[in-house]
């Protein structure tokens, strides 16, 4: 698994502990639907940390307490 699978994973964790949909999470946050979408799309390019700390914003949790999980304790190396 890589950074954006794993952030991508982590997201819908999050929204399935707390019953939010994807198009009400990017109400919350301040994204667009579509941004929130493109997250899960394997095609699109990496999630810039500004738009992962919008979404900790609207979970109300910190950076630390996103990337504090087991998704990421292992993750391969990425290589360019």
């Amino acid at each position: 698994m890589n950074v954006k699978d794993a952030t991508a994973k982590r997201i819908e964790l999050l929204c399935k502990e707390r019953g939010i949909a994807y198009n009400e999470l990017a109400n919350i946050c301040g994204l667009t639907p579509s941004t929130v979408y493109s997250i899960f799309d394997s095609r699109r390019k990496n999630i810039t940390l500004s738009t992962i700390k919008k979404i900790c914003d609207g979970f109300e949790i910190t950076l630390g307490e996103f990337f504090t999980h087991p998704l990421f304790d292992a993750l391969e190396q990425e290589i360019r």
